[in-house]
């Protein structure tokens, strides 16, 4: 077992730098094991840290856990890029300087977009896919949700009202909106750099323009029947960001994925139904391959 493993996951020593010609790329390294990519979700204050910081310790029993900090969160070297372009492309360079050919990963709501589009445009990269709300499209309830458009609200005028206001359209129990998380949160979120790069993706005009650039691109999810690697799509059954209906369209046009949902939880699912999550994760990502059953 390795160094790793010997110890509960504190920031400082599980956080690694890698140089490349794009800037320095932040992640954290824990556990022992076959690799596993940890993608987080969008928002402010956001980390790759701060989603995964209490699943590591069960995680990296088991595999080499690899959180990765994409460019414009605060955390990994800023970028000029819309956060969603420049996310896939740190994958990649993460990746090819470990020397990674294959890897599972998990993607928290915009990381598992970044993931699902990765799957895609490169079949073999993912053994197996675990994503965490966020992913496909609303089908029976209003677009943009309500989380969304409170993230929108805060982007063009931030203040820790809305900041709380956003954090609470989060989760299901409102107990875990503390005052130091709102304080971490806020701190992040409006350095200027990373308010900068929040607002190319979701201030209301950046929204708009977005959306007329794309209006003659295929969505990624109509692409999802190319995904070939095993699926298990995770949900809160109270998500209010990402309603669960969104839900319906990749767990029917993925080939092989599964479906799994929480009761009395919002959006983090790996944080507010953390023991079942990671039986269920664990459970998928460490069943046998079909053609190694007796």
């Amino acid at each position: 077992m390795s160094e790793n493993t010997t110890a509960e996951p504190g920031y400082e020593s599980t956080l690694r730098e890698l140089h490349t010609d794009a800037g320095v790329l932040r992640y954290h390294e824990f556990g022992d094991g076959p690799a596993l990519l940890l993608l987080h979700g969008s928002g402010p204050g956001v980390t790759g840290w701060r989603n995964y910081r209490d699943n590591l310790a069960v995680l990296g029993a088991h595999f080499r856990c690899l959180v990765l900090e994409f460019p414009g969160y605060g955390v990994s070297d800023p970028t000029t890029e819309h956060p969603m372009a420049a996310a896939p492309k740190a994958v990649l360079r993460f990746l090819t300087a470990l020397g990674l050919r294959q890897v599972d990963v998990i993607g928290n709501s915009m990381g598992g977009v970044v993931a699902l589009n990765l799957a895609v445009a490169q079949p073999k990269l993912f053994r197996r896919i675990v994503t965490i709300g966020g992913i496909g499209r609303n089908l029976l309830s209003p677009g943009p949700g309500e989380g969304i458009n409170l993230l929108m609200d805060f982007t063009d005028n931030p203040s820790r009202e809305a900041l709380v206001q956003w954090l609470h359209s989060m989760v299901y129990d409102r107990a875990i909106v503390t005052d130091e998380l709102v304080a971490e949160r806020w701190a992040q979120a409006t350095e200027p750099k990373t308010l900068e790069s929040a607002r190319r993706m979701y201030g209301r005009a950046a929204m708009t323009a977005n959306l007329a650039a794309a209006a003659d691109r295929p969505p990624y999810w109509a692409m999802l029947h190319k995904i070939t690697a095993p699926t298990l799509i995770t949900w809160g059954r109270d998500d209010r960001v990402s309603p669960l209906d969104m839900a319906l369209l990749p767990m029917r046009t993925i080939p092989n994925a599964e479906l799994h949902v929480f009761p009395a939880c919002g959006h983090w699912v790996m944080i507010e139904q953390k023991t079942a999550w990671e039986a269920a994760v664990l459970s998928f990502l460490t069943r046998p391959e079909p053609h190694d059953r007796g």
